[in-house]
């Protein structure tokens, strides 16, 4: 690649993520409107519903998101009566995030998004299961750098 290449946006891997990650966003904006969530509430709630309980510290490792992201997020949740979250009763410093009733109703409503999700990416999913691998390894690979 020539010097006067190197700063080219089309030469950018990051940008390639970036845009791709705000085109697939796009795709989920209205499944999600169904639910009345975002997509960042919507990734909360896939972790939650995995785990049903999981503390604060435990889903921002899993989300990669700080505590000062992550509460706004979760208070909204709260409100929406999807989650709950309460001071574990072992450790008073660790704070529990929890389903409730109305999310878990949520959760069978949202089943079949990832399904509607393939459906509106024009790539096989072989080519997208090799995709996630590679973006998986680079994620991993760069959390080492960290």
């Amino acid at each position: 690649m020539k010097e006067s290449d190197v700063l080219k946006l089309e030469n950018q891997l990051c940008f390639s993520i970036y845009a791709a990650s705000r085109a697939i966003t796009k795709i989920y904006r209205p499944f999600l409107d169904e639910l009345g969530i975002t997509y960042p509430q919507y990734l909360v709630m896939l972790v939650i519903w995995e785990n049903n309980s999981i503390t604060l510290k435990e889903l921002g490792n899993k989300l990669y998101l700080d505590s000062g992201t992550l509460t706004p997020l979760l208070k909204r949740l709260e409100r929406m009566e999807l989650i709950r979250r309460e001071r574990s009763t072992e450790d008073e410093r660790l704070l529990c995030v929890s389903v409730t009733e109305k999310g878990l109703a949520m959760k069978a409503q949202a089943i079949s998004i990832p399904e509607c999700i393939l459906g509106c990416i024009p790539t096989d999913i072989k080519g997208l299961v090799h995709l996630k691998k590679e973006i998986d390894k680079l994620l991993m690979d760069l959390k080492e750098q960290a």
